[in-house]
């Protein structure tokens, strides 16, 4: 994929409709005897912000994704989009997504333009409502890990999400020991799934609109 057009498609793209939960919906974990997995909160959600961070190195259009480290959390040892909640201090959740990049991953908000967003998207596990947020920054930038927030970082080719022979299923058990039966991304060798991969989905299918002009 060649970024500058890639960038000029998406900028275009996002004033538009998007797919939304029937790409959202593709990549949702089910319980293993195939019955949806229903969870209930009792407060209303909280917003945060993640971001799709899109840069060239050596021809290839990369983003960073983050492991979290191992902790009594709900989102322990899993792959994500670098990002986290809405504070006050925040404008919008954009504001949120680019500051919360800065403090996981140090990237320097100030040099990376936002081209828009995906559909704000419901995270049930963690009772978030969160907006994926699409950037571009014109060089190949340094990650530096907060090592109390992430403990990896990989930077997957951006054309592997809509690679078929990267998208598999598997059972995963979670914390509360339910096993999950799960649609997965494997990229750069992790797995990467729940709200993450079906917030990735909807760019999964906006990426197909580009490679079919």
């Amino acid at each position: 994929m060649n970024f500058d057009e890639l960038t000029r498609f998406l900028e275009k793209r996002v004033q538009l409709p998007m797919p939304g939960d029937a790409a959202h919906q593709k990549m949702k974990p089910v319980l293993a005897n195939g019955a949806p997995l229903k969870l209930k909160h009792s407060t209303q959600p909280r917003k945060g912000g993640v971001l799709i961070l899109l840069y060239e190195d050596s021809g290839i259009v990369r983003f960073p994704l983050i492991q979290r480290p191992n902790y009594e959390g709900i989102h322990s040892g899993q792959m994500a989009l670098p990002g986290g909640r809405y504070e006050e201090e925040d404008q919008d959740q954009f504001q949120t997504a680019l500051r919360e990049s800065n403090e996981e991953i140090g990237v320097d908000q100030r040099k990376v333009e936002i081209i828009g967003s995906l559909s704000e998207f419901f995270v049930a596990a963690s009772n978030y409502l969160v907006l994926p947020v699409i950037g571009k920054i014109d060089f190949k930038p340094k990650f530096v890990p907060e090592p109390r927030e992430v403990h990896d970082v990989v930077t997957p080719p951006i054309r592997h999400l809509v690679d078929p022979v990267r998208l598999k299923e598997k059972e995963i058990i979670v914390r509360n020991g339910f096993k999950l039966h799960c649609p997965y991304f494997d990229l750069e060798g992790r797995t990467v799934w729940g709200a993450t991969a079906m917030m990735l989905s909807e760019m999964v299918e906006i990426l197909k609109e580009f490679e079919g002009n």
